[in-house]
This record gives C-alpha cells, structure tokens and sequence, in this order.
C-alpha cells in the first residue's frame, strides 16, 4: 500500500482494486463516493489512490474546503486525527437525498475521515450510508 499510495507505483493498483471493487458493488449502493484528496496531494501524487482502486461507475461529489494544505492525516497522531475539522464540502445534496449511499476510501485508521464524509451525505438526505476501505 506504501509503495502505491506514497511512492507513486501505481500500477500496484490492479493489486488491490477487484477486491475492493467487489465490496463496492455488494454494498448495492446506488451511488459511490470515493474520498477526495486535497488538490496538492493529488498534484504531487499524480492521481488519486481511491478512485485508482475503483473499477465501477463513482460520482466525486466530495471536494477539500480547505485552500492551504493541511498537514497530512498520515503524518497526524491518534489525537490529532480525532480533532480534525470537517474538511469536505457536498457538491450536490439532490444526488445523495433518499439515495443509498456507500463510501470508499483506501485506508480506515480512525474513522474520522470517513465520519466527516458521511456526516455531510447524512445531513443531505440520504437512505442509508455505509463505508467500505482497503485497509484499517
């Protein structure tokens, strides 16, 4: 996952993304939402290591707020982490509302990412919400 995700090898995502992939459609979701990556990190990696992962139809309807880059989650301690304030922004409530929903990130460490996540797609409406990760 380090050598994907980090070292930029990403030709280790065929490794990864059946399984994951997989899990995304026995969800039965009607809409996928694979986590964003801030625009720096998606720069200096060079793509975005969920959607990578990911062989199905998806909707990138989460976006950064933030302008700055913050300080990576992976280089954040446990407490850190849990204090992270909510930092995504919904595009489209109407393509969430009364829909189910299954979210996709790479790796569940805390959960707090994915919270974030699905607190917005909550309080948009939708019919049932789920997460599905790589890893934890």
């Amino acid at each position: 996952m380090h050598a994907y995700k980090f070292a930029g090898d990403y030709r280790l995502h065929q490794a990864f993304s059946f399984e994951l992939t997989a899990l995304v459609k026995e969800s039965g979701a009607e809409v996928v939402i694979p986590l964003p990556l801030h625009p720096a990190t998606q720069k200096e990696r060079g793509f975005n290591q969920v959607k990578g992962l990911l062989e199905c139809q998806y909707q990138s309807l989460l976006i950064t707020k933030d302008q700055e880059k913050p300080r990576p989650q992976s280089v954040k301690n446990r407490q850190e982490r849990l204090a992270t304030p909510q930092p995504f922004r919904l595009l489209s409530s109407n393509k969430v509302a009364g829909k189910s929903v299954v979210l996709v990130d790479d790796v569940f460490t805390t959960g707090r990412t994915m919270y974030h996540a699905a607190e917005l797609i909550k309080d948009a409406g939708c019919k049932t919400i789920c997460g599905v990760t790589l890893a934890n």
